[in-house]
């Protein structure tokens, strides 16, 4: 396989790092000190065709292997993973995109399981056989893999997110080809080593790049599914692509993910809680909590809370102690900016934050900022804001906060705080969203469905939905004694219709 060198510029095929011959690269940039951390091809068409061609020679083979086999070299994946000290590959995320190291560890140590999930599922179920219509008759379904997926990955969770497809994909049978986000690539090229000492040649391929990579992976003729997460407007011309060619997707597409606050809430856990996923990842995620909706008997004290809290949270450089590290790029930053500005100049209380923190003048960071005063008109709680801002909107009731949480163009997750069980079944019954955390947000879980409602996309990762996204069903029926039934052609003269 040989060493990997990030400034090499090299893709992953056959199950090597191989040179991009004739492909432009483009250099990576660490977020947080502007320094090169290395350097990626721009995979061209012509290349995308002869790795989608490779994997579905290999996709040939892996699909006539039997599901205990496959399950069990399912499990050397994962044994490679947790017999890592993750370090390398944590270390490269951390420089990439400025993810705090501790939270790359972590994520990295989720990524095993999903591959152990997947290996015993798939081999659970492999089809279903029906009570028959006619007798004699032996009626049943199977499932069978697509061929080649294609997954295109966020630069937010690289490791962890591609896994939860691709683990699904090869449990069912699929070849993959991997297009990381260009801010993420070389962590996980890295972690394409894991892949290689295991797999057969082939049957994953990593293929670095920007829209036109993964645009080409889309049309291919020898590409037969697509998983995608990232932004709307990205996921919207993925979607397009796909229905074009009638090629199945699995679409996440992010979120603007309401948090209600009842006047039954805990609200010391409630803070703790609204800190974590509204700045999480400096509110890079897509289940980050966007728009705080609190009943107005606890707004004060909840406000004066979170704004104390988020000020205790420290900023840095990711591979120093720092909770909060620099959004992935400036643009990323800037529109961040524009976002808290607008809601400002439109009537909102800065509490803390917003602005670049002193002393961190290089680098694209950005204070936790918590907002008061914020209306649902405004457009800061209308958009995917992505970065470290806490929109706090005052209602007069937990019903209230519940209909303005589902008023939104998305639909990905919700979050409730509350002691009361009522609230909580209510919330659960009536927010219009994918996923709903009470008391406990952002938690995922591998055997259950991850995905969103509207514009937060279309589809299922994890648990068994998300194993169905990489297998289509074929309906059999044999009869094993063959059988001239009545009511085959030609029809006796006394069926036809009769004058009365």
């Amino acid at each position: 396989m040989g060493d990997f060198d990030p400034f090499a510029a090299r893709v992953f095929r056959g199950n090597a790092f191989v040179a991009a011959v004739g492909c432009a690269t483009r250099e990576i940039l660490n977020p947080a000190t502007l320094e090169k951390e290395g350097e990626i091809a721009q995979a061209t068409p012509a290349l995308v065709e002869e790795v989608a061609v490779e994997a579905l020679a290999a996709q040939a083979e892996w699909k006539k292997v039997n599901g205990k086999t496959r399950a069990a070299l399912l499990h050397r994946i994962a044994d490679s993973i947790e017999q890592t000290d993750f370090h390398d590959v944590a270390k490269l995320m951390t420089l990439e995109m400025g993810k705090p190291y501790p939270e790359a560890e972590g994520e990295l140590y989720n990524v095993a399981p999903a591959f152990r999930y997947f290996a015993e599922i798939a081999r659970d179920d492999g089809g279903k056989v029906a009570g028959t219509t006619q007798y004699g008759s032996f009626q049943y379904a199977v499932y069978e893999p697509y061929g080649v997926s294609v997954h295109i990955m966020p630069f937010n969770f690289p490791i962890l997110l591609m896994s939860w497809t691709v683990a699904a994909s090869l449990a069912a049978g699929n070849a993959c080809i991997v297009k990381p986000a260009e801010a993420t690539s070389l962590c996980t090229l890295k972690f394409m080593e894991h892949f290689g000492k295991t797999l057969p040649p082939g049957l994953i391929s990593c293929l670095t790049g920007g829209a036109e990579t993964a645009q080409a992976l889309i049309r291919s003729e020898n590409t037969h599914a697509v998983a995608f997460t990232g932004s709307v407007d990205a996921g919207r011309a993925v979607n397009v692509a796909c229905a074009e060619r009638f090629k199945p997707c699995v679409i996440e597409a992010g979120g603007n993910d309401p948090m209600v606050i009842s006047d039954q809430a805990d609200i010391d856990q409630a803070v703790a809680g609204t800190v974590t996923s509204a700045f999480h990842l400096s509110g890079q995620i897509c289940t980050s909590s966007e728009r705080i909706f609190v009943h107005e008997s606890v707004h004060d004290a909840f406000v004066e809370k979170l704004a104390a809290a988020a000020g205790d949270l420290r900023i840095g450089n990711g591979l120093e102690k720092a909770e909060i590290g620099p959004l992935v790029s400036e643009a990323a930053r800037s529109r961040v900016m524009g976002l808290v500005d607008g809601a400002i100049a439109a009537g909102a209380t800065l509490v803390r934050g917003g602005r670049v923190p002193p002393g961190h003048n290089t680098g694209w960071f950005y204070e936790p900022t918590v907002l008061t005063g914020v209306t649902p008109d405004m457009a800061i709680m209308n958009q995917e804001i992505f970065g470290p801002v806490a929109p706090v909107c005052k209602v007069a009731s937990f019903e209230e906060g519940l209909q303005l949480a589902n008023a939104s163009r998305f639909g990905l997750g919700a979050c409730v705080f509350t002691t009361d069980l009522k609230e909580a079944m209510r919330a659960a019954e009536i927010l219009e969203a994918g996923m709903v955390w009470v008391n406990n947000p952002l938690i995922d879980n591998d055997a259950l469905p991850f995905g969103g409602r509207k514009n937060s996309g279309i589809g299922r990762e994890l648990g068994r939905h998300g194993l169905d996204a990489f297998r289509q069903s074929k309906m059999v029926i044999i009869d094993h004694e063959p059988v001239i039934h009545d009511w085959w052609y030609p029809y006796p003269d006394d069926a036809f219709y009769k004058q009365r």
